[in-house]
C-alpha cells in the first residue's frame, strides 16, 4: 500500500508535504551553508518528506529509511549540527501534522497524489488531535533514531574518508618537500658553483663562510684565503664606512636587502666595481643567521658611464663644464641656502673674428680664452662653464661679497684682453662682464640667470671691455619699460591715447595763434603717462608711424571743430612729425587724406619735424618736404639749434618757421644776469636775425617767466610757448579759451 494505512484511516498530504519540505529547507538554509539554490534544495528535502511518510504509512522498516534521509542529508553538504537537531525535533513536533492526514470514510488503496488532493481531507489540527494517529508515536520515534543514527554515521564515515585522505596527502606533501629540498640543494650548489657572477656567503659578524668560483676570480683571490677573511677587509677604503654601516642596518632588521654600486679592493691592490645586492638569511625563529652577496664586475661600464657622464656634463671644444654641470652646481648651492656671485661674460666682436678668419680660428681662439678664465680662478677653485658660443659663466663664492666678484671681473678682463696667438694670428679680444649676488637677487636659477643676462646687457651698452653689477632698481625700470613696449600696440589698439594742446601766443599782443598738440597715454592701472615715457619706445619699435598718423588725424578733427566754431581765429595746430614718419614713403598721401577727411584748410596744419631729420636730408625726403609746403601746409623746425645746425641748409628747406630750443630760453633768467646769461641771450639774438633773414617765423619754447618773455619780445622773437602761457591742455579747454574763458 501506498499513501494510506492498513485501517485505511491515515494518507499523505502532498500540499502538506510541500509546506513540510518548503518549512525544512528554509530551517536548513538559516542555520548554515548550502552548496544549493533555494529550489534545489526544497526539491531534495519534498523527495526525503515523502520517503519518509510513506515508510511511516507502510509496513517497511521506518527506521531503516530514516537512516537513508540522514545519510542522505550529509551526503548533500546538509552536515551543520543545528540542521540534524531541527530535522530530528521537526519530525516529531510538525511532521504528523504537516503531512499525514485522515479521509472521512473508508479509504480504499490510493495513490499520494490522489489523496493530496481530495476535498475531503481534514485539517492538520484535526488529524493532530485524532486517536487514530496515535500508533504512529513508535515509528516516528524509530523514524527520529534512524535519522540521527544515519546523519551521524555518514558524517562519522565522511570524516574517516577526510581523514584517510589528508593524512595520505601529508606523506605525499613530505615526500614531495623533501625531494624538492633536494632538488634545491642540488640547484643551488650548481648554480652557486657555476654561476658567472659572484656568490659570497657571510656570517652576521662578517666572516666569509663560503665564495664561489666567480667571487674568486673577480677579485684575485683563491677560493680557500677568502674563506679566511672578512667581507669588511676587501672593502675599498674610500666606502668602508658606509658599507660597514648598511650591513649593521641589514643584520639588525632595518633593511631587508641592500643594492649598491660597491667598490672592492682586488688581491693586487687594483680595485673592482661590483653592482652588489646583499641580503639576510633568516633562522625560522627570525634571528639572522648569514647574508648572501651578488656581486657582478661592471668596471667596464663604471668606466664608459664616467667618461659618458664627462662629456654630457663638459663642453667637447674647451673640456670646461656645460651650461648643464653648471646649472646642476648652481641649484645645489642655492638649495642650500648658501649666497654665489656670478660673473656673466660675453666676448667683444667674436662674430667679427669667426667671420672674417674662419670658424676654426674661431674655436682655437676659445679654447685659448677658456684656458686663460680657468687659470684665473684655478687657486679659488671657482666654476668656470662654457654656456655655448662665445658666453662664458664664473660661478664665484658668494662669502666674497661683490667686492670679491668684482675683483675677479678685473682678474678675468686683465686675462682675456692680453694678445692671443694663434698659428701666424695675433688676436685681440675684449669682454663684457655681467656681475649678479644672489644676495640681490633670491635662490631662484631662473630669476639669476635672468639678472645675469640683462646685467651683462648693461655692460655691452657701456662699451668694451666693461662690467656692470646688478642693480635690481634698474632692472625694475627696464621691466617696467619693456612692459610698456609690449603695451604700446594694443594701448593704440583700445584708444587709450589722448591730445592736450599747448598754446602758442604772439609776443607782441599776447593772442593765441596756434596750439602743439602733446599725446599722452591714459593707462588703466599707470593713470596719465606723458610722451617722455613711451615716444622713444613707439620710434624703436616702428610703432611711432602709426601713432603719428593718429595723432595728425586727430588734431586735425580738433582743430576743424574749432575753426568752424571760431573761423576767425585761425587757429593754426602744429602736430610733431616723427623722423621715420617723414621718411615713410606715404607720408604725403596721409596728409592729403587727413585735410580731407577732417575738412580742416592746409594753411591750418603745421608740421613739426626735428631738426635731425630734415638737415643732410637726401633727395627723396627733401621733395617730400616740398610735396607737403605745396599742398599748403606749414613746415617748422622743431628744438632749433639742439643739433648740428647745417645753416647754409636752411634756405633749401621749404620750412615756414624755427622754433627755438627750450635749454637757450632757460639760460634767460633775468635776475643777476651772468656771463651764461649773455651768451644765451646773444644766441638766441643770432637765431632770430637769421631766421628773420631767411624769413622764417621764430617760436620760442619753454618759456616759463614775464622776465623771459620780456627780453625774448626785445630781441623781436615772434610767438612763444611754455607754462606762462598755459600748460598742455585738453581740447574742451582750448575751446572755452577760444570762447573767452
Amino acid at each position: 500500500m501506498s499513501g494510506v494505512d492498513a485501517a485505511g484511516g491515515n494518507a499523505v498530504d502532498r500540499s502538506g508535504a510541500q509546506r513540510y519540505a518548503a518549512e525544512w529547507a528554509r530551517a536548513v538554509r538559516r542555520l548554515g551553508f548550502v552548496p544549493l539554490s533555494a529550489a534545489e534544495t526544497e526539491r531534495l528535502l519534498l523527495a526525503q518528506t515523502l520517503r519518509l511518510a510513506d515508510a511511516l504509512l507502510a509496513d517497511e522498516p521506518v527506521a531503516s529509511v530514516a537512516e537513508e534521509v540522514g545519510r542522505a542529508m550529509v551526503e548533500t553538504n546538509l552536515t551543520e549540527p543545528a540542521m540534524i537537531e531541527w530535522s530530528v525535533h521537526a519530525l516529531a513536533d510538525r511532521f504528523p501534522a504537516r503531512v499525514l492526514c485522515r479521509r472521512a470514510g473508508s479509504v480504499e488503496a490510493a495513490g499520494p497524489a490522489e489523496v493530496a488532493g481530495s476535498a475531503e481531507v481534514a485539517g492538520p489540527a484535526e488529524v493532530a488531535g485524532s486517536a487514530e494517529v496515535a500508533g504512529l508515536g513508535g515509528r516516528i520515534a524509530a523514524a527520529q533514531g534512524g535519522l540521527a543514527v544515519g546523519f551521524a554515521r555518514a558524517l562519522r564515515d565522511r570524516t574517516f574518508v577526510h581523514q584517510e585522505r589528508i593524512a595520505r596527502s601529508a606523506w605525499q606533501a613530505r615526500d614531495t618537500v623533501e625531494q624538492a629540498l633536494r632538488d634545491s640543494e642540488a640547484r643551488f650548489r650548481a648554480v652557486f658553483s657555476g654561476a658567472a657572477i659572484g656568490i659570497g656567503i657571510a656570517d652576521v659578524d662578517g666572516s666569509i663562510i663560503d665564495v664561489n668560483q666567480a667571487f674568486a676570480d673577480m677579485l684575485g683571490y683563491p677560493i680557500e684565503e677568502l674563506r679566511r677573511l672578512d667581507v669588511a677587509s676587501l672593502f675599498h677604503p674610500d666606502d668602508a664606512a658606509g658599507m660597514s654601516e648598511l650591513y649593521r642596518e641589514l643584520v639588525e632588521d632595518k633593511r631587508e636587502s641592500v643594492r649598491v654600486e660597491q667598490r672592492y679592493h682586488r688581491k693586487d691592490g687594483t680595485a673592482v666595481w661590483t653592482d652588489l645586492a646583499v641580503s639576510l638569511i633568516r633562522h625560522d625563529d627570525g634571528r639572522p643567521r648569514f647574508t648572501v652577496a651578488v656581486a657582478k664586475d661592471i668596471t667596464e661600464r663604471y668606466e664608459l658611464q664616467r667618461r659618458l657622464r664627462f662629456q654630457a656634463l663638459h663642453d667637447p671644444l674647451t673640456d670646461l663644464p656645460n651650461r648643464t654641470l653648471f646649472f646642476e652646481t648652481l641649484g645645489r648651492l642655492l638649495g642650500s641656502a648658501g649666497r654665489v656671485g656670478l660673473c656673466f661674460l660675453d666676448l667683444d666682436g667674436f662674430k667679427a673674428i669667426n667671420d672674417s678668419l674662419g670658424h676654426d680660428l674661431g674655436d682655437r681662439l676659445l679654447v685659448a680664452i677658456a684656458r686663460r678664465l680657468a687659470g684665473c680662478v684655478a687657486e679659488h677653485g671657482y666654476l668656470v662653464a662654457r654656456m655655448g658660443g662665445d658666453e662664458f659663466v664664473i660661478l664665484v663664492d658668494g662669502d666674497a661679497g661683490v667686492d670679491g666678484v668684482i675683483a675677479v671681473a678685473e682678474a678675468v678682463l686683465a686675462a682675456v684682453s692680453a694678445p692671443v696667438f694663434v698659428d701666424d694670428q695675433q688676436l685681440m679680444v675684449s669682454a663684457s662682464i655681467g656681475i649678479v649676488d644672489s644676495e640681490h637677487v633670491g635662490t631662484s636659477v631662473a630669476e639669476l640667470m635672468k639678472a645675469a643676462h640683462t646685467t651683462l646687457y648693461w655692460a655691452k651698452a657701456q662699451g668694451r671691455g666693461r662690467w656692470a653689477v646688478y642693480d635690481p632698481e634698474r632692472s625694475a625700470r627696464d621691466i617696467a619699460r619693456s612692459a610698456l613696449v609690449a603695451g604700446l600696440p594694443v594701448a593704440l589698439d583700445r584708444g587709450e591715447f589722448v591730445l592736450h594742446y599747448q598754446p602758442i601766443v604772439s609776443l607782441l599782443d599776447g593772442r593765441m595763434l596756434a596750439v602743439e598738440a602733446l599725446v599722452r597715454w591714459q593707462h588703466p592701472q599707470l593713470g596719465l603717462i606723458g610722451p617722455d615715457r613711451f615716444i622713444g619706445l613707439a620710434e624703436e619699435t616702428g610703432l611711432i608711424v602709426r601713432l603719428g598718423e593718429w595723432v595728425l588725424r586727430q588734431a586735425c578733427r580738433d582743430a576743424q571743430r574749432w575753426h568752424t566754431e571760431f573761423p576767425d581765429a585761425r587757429l593754426v595746430v602744429s602736430v610733431n612729425l616723427a623722423a621715420r614718419q617723414a621718411d615713410a614713403p606715404a607720408i604725403v598721401d596721409t596728409v592729403v587724406d587727413t585735410l580731407a577727411s577732417s575738412g580742416l584748410p592746409a594753411e591750418l596744419l603745421q608740421l613739426e619735424l626735428t631738426e635731425s631729420a630734415v638737415m643732410g636730408s637726401a633727395e627723396e625726403p627733401l621733395r617730400t618736404l616740398y610735396r607737403l609746403a605745396a599742398l599748403g601746409v606749414r613746415l617748422a623746425i622743431d628744438d632749433f639749434g639742439t643739433g648740428y645746425s647745417n645753416l647754409a641748409y636752411l634756405r633749401r628747406l621749404p620750412i615756414t618757421s624755427l622754433k627755438l630750443a627750450a635749454p637757450f630760453v632757460e639760460g634767460i633768467r633775468g635776475d643777476e644776469p651772468d656771463i651764461a646769461d649773455h651768451r644765451d641771450e646773444r644766441i638766441v639774438d643770432a637765431l632770430v636775425r637769421l631766421a628773420h633773414a631767411l624769413g622764417l617765423w621764430v617760436t620760442a619754447e619753454g618759456v616759463e617767466t614775464e622776465v623771459q618773455a620780456e627780453r625774448l619780445r626785445a630781441l623781436r622773437c615772434d610767438t612763444a610757448q611754455g607754462r606762462l602761457f598755459g600748460p598742455p591742455e585738453p581740447a574742451d579747454a582750448i575751446k572755452t579759451r577760444l570762447n573767452g574763458g
